[in-house]
C-alpha cells in the first residue's frame, strides 16, 4: 500500500483545527466507525458557480494512492488529484445557530463564489 502518512508535517497537506477534528471524530463514532482506521475524505469536484467545490464524506479506510493526514486524532484522506487543489488548506468547524459546519480555507483559491462553497484556482 502506498498510502502516505503526513503525521507531524503541515506544509504540503491539509491543516485540521482541533474543533474540526473533535466534531468529525464525534460524527464518526456516531456512525460506529473505527476512528483508528476510518476517516474523513476531503475532495474537490467539478461544480458550483465558481467551477470547483469541496466534498466530504466518511470512509472506512483510505485508498491506496491517498495521502493520509492525521491531526488531533482524526484521519483525513485526500486523493492525489484533490491534493493538487487543496494542498496547504485548513479544515475548520464553526458551530452556532447559523452557518454551523465544516469550512475549508484554501490558499490556492484565486476566487470563490459569494456563498463560499465553490472556488477557482
Amino acid at each position: 500500500m502506498s498510502t502516505e502518512s503526513t503525521t507531524g508535517t503541515e506544509d504540503k497537506a491539509v491543516v485540521v483545527t482541533p474543533d474540526a477534528a473533535e466534531e468529525a471524530i464525534s460524527l464518526l463514532e456516531g456512525e460506529s466507525m473505527d476512528t483508528d482506521v476510518a476517516g474523513l475524505r476531503l475532495f474537490v469536484q467539478q461544480g458550483g458557480c465558481a467551477g470547483l467545490s469541496y466534498g466530504m464524506r466518511f470512509d472506512n479506510e483510505p485508498e491506496d494512492d491517498d495521502t493520509v493526514v492525521e491531526r488531533h486524532g482524526l484521519r483525513v484522506f485526500v486523493d492525489p488529484a484533490s491534493l493538487n487543489y487543496i494542498s496547504g488548506a485548513k479544515l475548520d468547524y464553526e458551530g452556532g445557530l447559523q452557518g454551523a459546519g465544516f469550512h475549508v480555507e484554501n490558499p490556492n483559491a484565486t476566487s470563490s463564489c459569494g456563498c463560499g462553497e465553490s472556488f477557482r484556482t
